[in-house]
């Protein structure tokens, strides 16, 4: 007959710790890794059999004997770190902490098989069937008098595979907790990255290697990154297609990398509602998602970023334990943990000034709440470049690198005053076109002129391209007329050198408004005139049109 096996614990009180704390498939399997980490395995193989609703996850640690599995394992709350002992035998530091995050490996599952072997052992374990565990709990039977079911004769088989090491099966899984494969792929190599940062431990998913390709949807989809402390990542290397990359430096000793990706979508985890966030590390254990919920910004990057944050010193041993019992947070007033958050949100304030540069830079929207520059002249720059990506959509012609691209950069920076510029002009010439017919103001003799002038040049040219068609929504003759003549008519001063009024700022206006409006450039001085003539004609155009709907009333 086999050797029995029990929990050391009281069963009201496992019961009481929550068998039911860890209800995501990721967790259960994140804390089966970190079991295999600490017992330095080398390699992990988890087969998730869908069909079977089944989950295997065999790994070749040092495995356990007959005293390991009742004194260790099976005793909730025994802890590794006896002793000032804070690695394993090979060095790696320890993930396991309280001892109470294999509860997590009964939260998934109807029956979960162990078994374990070391070098000089034979197979050991036993069944853990959690209708009998209920059974037992709920009969008040102490934990000596409920023993794990004997193993079955099928382990041999996946034993046979590794001279040392454990296996444990999760059979008939609770509804609702599996994804589909290549989530689990994914969250893997997001969440529990040993595969990716230390080349001796290796992580597989159905026969995959959990690596860095893996990750291509997110590597692929990335624009902007920015490595803290100059990380060293190999998924970074398969980033292709970044357009900017920065380092900054950080007196806290930590490592990490902050990315962007083009559109918000691109952080949608296929077939899920997740998506990726800026995650901490400890130890090469994530403890911490979605950091950026401790330091909220309120700005548009945070719809757009990911990434990781290695911070190992909070974890330096001692009895100090800073991680919340379910293990997936850190507590929030822990002084460590504060100075962290402190830093983040500098380096993250930093992040967001130079995204906003980057990606105006590169033709994107960028933060309207960033004031470096106007609302006009950022709403132009977009104008510009989704002008700019229309005229490329069949043919681009517009290569990274190249020198057409330095072409449209620079017309892109005159586009915050030219765009603008334009639409001023339009807005109040028409403007004072209205109230002219609203107030049913007669055109002068120099105005007709100007009229009869233009209505000529404009039949020469429709002539000579042979249009017969009527160009302009309205023949009417205001729209001939200029700002200058305009102004003319409603508002012209006696005493062009003393006398304030809009037709002498219009003289001023005009030469520099007729270079926009060819689409010329113009010399910043131009360019500072036309900005203090505007300012007079709106002022001007504001009093005169402020009283017109009171006025219509009447």
């Amino acid at each position: 007959m086999s050797e029995k096996f029990n929990f050391n614990i009281s069963l009201s009180v496992l019961n009481h710790l929550g068998r039911n704390l860890y209800r995501n498939v990721i967790t259960v399997i994140g804390e089966a890794i970190s079991n295999s980490w600490d017992a330095d395995a080398k390699n992990v193989w988890i087969n998730i059999d869908r069909e079977h609703n089944s989950m295997g996850i065999l790994d070749d640690g040092v495995g356990m004997d007959p005293n390991d599995f009742q004194n260790k394992f099976l005793k909730i709350g025994y802890t590794k770190r006896k002793n000032n002992n804070y690695k394993s035998a090979t060095g790696r530091p320890f993930i396991g902490r309280k001892g109470i995050g294999k509860l997590a490996l009964l939260s998934c599952a109807q029956r979960i098989h162990i078994a374990s072997k070391t070098d000089n052992t034979k197979v050991i374990g036993g069944i853990i069937d959690n209708s009998g565990l209920d059974k037992a709990i709920t009969d008040d039977l102490n934990s000596q008098e409920y023993k794990l079911d004997d193993l079955e004769s099928t382990f041999d088989s996946e034993m046979s595979k590794i001279d040392h090491g454990t296996y444990i099966l999760f059979d008939q899984v609770n509804n609702g907790i599996f994804n589909t494969v290549e989530y689990i792929k994914k969250a893997i190599a997001l969440y529990f990255r040993f595969s990716l940062l230390d080349k001796d431990f290796n992580i597989f998913v159905n026969d995959t290697l959990i690596d860095e390709s893996v990750l291509s949807d997110f590597s692929d989809s990335t624009q902007f990154l920015w490595t803290i402390n100059k990380l060293n990542d190999p998924f970074i290397v398969t980033m292709k297609k970044l357009q900017e990359a920065v380092d900054i430096e950080s007196k806290l000793n930590i490592r990490g990398y902050i990315a962007t990706v083009e559109k918000p979508s691109l952080l949608k985890i296929r077939g899920t509602q997740e998506k990726a966030t800026i995650d901490l590390f400890v130890n090469g254990r994530l403890r911490e998602r979605d950091i950026l919920r401790h330091i909220p910004t309120s700005r548009i990057v945070e719809n757009y970023v990911y990434g990781q944050i290695h911070f190992d010193d909070l974890d330096q041993g001692g009895n100090k334990d800073i991680f919340t019992s379910s293990r997936e947070g850190i507590i929030s007033d822990d002084p460590a943990f504060e100075l962290f958050l402190k830093e983040i949100d500098r380096i993250f304030r930093e992040i967001i000034d130079q995204w906003d540069d980057f990606r105006r830079k590169h033709g994107n929207s960028g933060d309207p709440d960033n004031m470096k520059i106007t609302p006009k002249a950022r709403k132009a720059q977009e104008m510009f470049n989704t002008t700019l990506r229309d005229m490329g959509s069949e043919t681009p012609f517009v290569k990274k690198g190249g020198i057409v691209e330095e072409w449209a950069n620079k017309l892109c920076d005159e586009a915050q005053f030219n765009i603008p510029s334009y639409t001023e002009c339009f807005i109040s010439e028409n403007l004072l076109r209205e109230y002219i017919k609203h107030i049913s103001l007669p055109l002068s003799q120099e105005a007709q002129k100007e009229v009869e002038i233009w209505k000529k040049k404009e039949n020469e040219n429709k002539n000579a391209a042979n249009i017969s068609y009527d160009i302009r929504i309205s023949n009417n003759d205001l729209y001939y007329l200029d700002m200058k003549n305009l102004a003319n008519l409603i508002d012209k001063v006696q005493d062009k050198l003393k006398d304030a009024g809009l037709s002498r700022s219009a003289v001023i206006y005009k030469p520099i408004r007729d270079a926009v409006g060819h689409t010329s450039i113009v010399t910043p001085l131009a360019k500072s005139q036309l900005t203090i003539e505007y300012e007079n004609i709106k002022a001007r155009l504001s009093k005169l049109l402020k009283d017109i709907d009171e006025n219509n009333k009447e």
